[in-house]
């Protein structure tokens, strides 16, 4: 039986190297791995559908799922994961000093939906009682246009306005940024960030919630997964394989893989915190985090409904197979 070509965009990941480099391969499949940068990958697949599988904002995922578009299918692995109480930037002229003070301030962000603003917004409210309507929002250019919430004020940038340069000139008083601002990587003291110390908040934010941001997922189009629905089994097993794969590559004491010199201290401290699994590809071992997501879109008046975590994934993963796989990954 010939092997089904698919292709796929994704980034460029440890964890999903042995897929791009063949060491792993999907049962029945003749993987085309695009490496791609998150931002391309997604308008590209939101707009055209260019791939067969893809990387996706799992926030803009979730966002057309409650609209009735149901042209992708996801599979619970989840490319990106990032705490974003880093990512939080402020004017030093501002007066703000902690989160409390964002109230009637101007903060800007590249896209209103995308889904670290969303996880954002969300630790604001919960942890600070600051709720998205009691700011104004300046965005740039979205990945695809949505309705604007109600009573959320929300202006676009003119185009070839910079955030980060609005932010360093005082014209925005915060900046909701996933890439470093150029000011505060050039060192400008007029650029900060609003938790110095956000490894501390982060690790507090972890031990009360038990969330570990996730950012992406992976969907596939939903005609090849009707047509074949093995195929989703296929690519998911691929890539906890693959990530087990990683896992091991990074824990290896004989010569570190990576360019970090206490890299095993690191993953240890890790376990310790996450337990063995600390990339999780599941729903039962990422729910705490999913059903924050789903409560924070339909919160923030992003969704049009609020979506159930199992109806965003394909049925037909079960839990037992990346239970399987991790198993297979001590035992090699």
């Amino acid at each position: 039986m010939a092997k089904i070509k698919l292709t796929l965009a994704c980034g460029s990941y440890d964890r999903t190297r042995a897929l791009m480099d063949g060491t792993v391969r999907p049962e029945g499949v003749d993987l085309n791995y695009i490496p791609l940068g998150p931002s391309e990958t997604f308008w590209r697949m939101l707009n055209n559908e260019e791939f067969d599988v893809s990387e996706m904002s799992l926030s803009s995922y979730t966002i057309m799922r409650s609209e009735g578009d149901d042209r992708f299918v996801a599979l619970p692995v989840f490319p990106s994961r990032i705490f974003r109480h880093s990512c939080l930037y402020v004017f030093s002229g501002s007066g703000v000093q902690s989160p409390g003070d964002l109230k009637g301030k101007q903060i800007g962000v590249g896209d209103y939906q995308m889904t670290a603003a969303v996880w954002v917004r969300g630790f604001l409210q919960h942890d600070h009682q600051v709720r998205p309507e009691s700011m104004s929002w300046i965005v740039g250019q979205p990945i695809r246009e949505i309705k604007n919430p109600e009573g959320v004020r929300v202006e676009t940038t003119e185009p070839g306005q910079s955030l980060d340069e609005m932010l360093e000139a005082g014209e925005i008083d915060a900046l909701i940024s996933v890439v470093l601002p150029r000011p505060f990587l050039a060192g400008s003291p007029r650029v900060r960030r609003i938790f110095p110390d956000h490894r501390k908040v982060e690790l507090d934010y972890y031990r009360r919630t038990g969330i570990f941001p996730i950012m992406h997922t992976l969907v596939i189009r939903r005609r090849i997964y009707e047509a074949d629905p093995w195929l989703a089994i296929s690519l998911y097993k691929a890539f906890v394989k693959a990530k087990e794969h990683n896992f091991r590559r990074l824990y290896d004491t004989n010569a570190l893989t990576a360019s970090l010199p206490w890299l095993i201290d690191e993953i240890e401290s890790l376990r310790r915190i996450f337990g063995d699994d600390i990339w999780d590809y599941s729903v039962k071992g990422s729910r705490p985090t999913l059903e924050a997501l789903v409560a924070y879109l339909d919160e923030q008046g992003l969704s049009r409904r609020r979506m159930t975590v199992e109806e965003l994934f394909a049925p037909n993963i079960r839990e037992e197979f990346s239970r399987y796989m991790h198993a297979i990954g001590e035992e090699e």
